[in-house]
């Protein structure tokens, strides 16, 4: 079993195809559809890092980061967005999150954030 990572993505295509490349790759992936879904999966398991989307019926995805760090601040966000401003990028990252990619984000480069969280993880266990 590999590190967990929670994926929050109302795109339910897109959330369950990047869930298996992770899959693939020996990670654990979670995926939640909204907000509430990913903070209850986050206080019932051991996900590290989240792929959270920005946009999603009702609580969005700076909210969900905002409450994520509150709780979990060990966990390391990578933030996607379609419709996200310069102002959600650098709000999202004052809050805390580890990268900004927009949609449509190649899972290539999805894949390449989490490596990077990963090695930060890494060092921190040291």
């Amino acid at each position: 079993m590999g590190l967990e990572i929670l994926i929050v993505d109302d795109e339910v295509e897109f959330a369950e195809a990047f869930a298996e490349r992770l899959q693939l790759r020996g990670f654990t992936a979670h995926i939640a559809f909204n907000g509430e879904q990913a903070l209850r999966i986050l206080d019932e398991s051991a996900v590290k890092i989240m792929v959270l989307d920005l946009k999603m019926p009702g609580m969005d995805g700076l909210e969900v980061l905002r409450r994520v760090k509150k709780s979990h601040p060990g966990v390391e966000v990578i933030m996607l967005s379609g419709h996200g401003s310069e102002m959600d990028e650098a709000y999202g990252r004052n809050l805390g999150a580890f990268a900004y990619l927009r949609k449509p984000a190649d899972i290539g480069d999805i894949l390449e954030a989490v490596k990077k969280a990963e090695k930060l993880l890494a060092g921190r266990a040291v």
